[in-house]
């Protein structure tokens, strides 16, 4: 099994950014209408189903941001680095000494893009 493989990359969620809660929760709940995501209220953003992620306000990326989960995060930045892929170590969260999350440096398309943990 290859680096790649075992890091087992894979689309989490897509996060858009909206202006307030209002408009968060009219995203939301339009994916609702359109094709029967159940909607989850949060303490920053509204869930559309599991992959859409409607923020309560603007947060990083002009869009919003991409979330690409891995089996270890402090592996895949590693990894990433070594393929010229920058990081923001100051967004990083952990859990347990155990990095969790954190940004790229780099925008895609106008999104943020972060690694978290399956």
């Amino acid at each position: 099994m290859s680096q790649l493989e075992e890091l087992g990359f894979e689309l989490r969620h897509v996060g858009i950014n909206c202006e307030n809660e209002e408009e968060a929760c009219d995203v939301a709940g339009r994916f609702y209408q359109i094709f029967g995501f159940t909607k989850k209220v949060g303490n920053s953003s509204v869930f559309a189903g599991t992959a859409i992620e409607a923020m309560k306000t603007p947060y990083l990326g002009k869009n919003g941001h991409i979330a690409i989960g891995t089996t270890d995060v402090a592996k895949a930045v590693e990894y990433l680095q070594g393929q010229g892929v920058a990081f923001d170590m100051e967004t990083a969260k952990y859990k347990e000494e155990k990095m969790i999350a954190v940004y790229m440096k780099e925008e895609i398309g106008g999104f943020a893009v972060h690694l978290v943990k399956k």
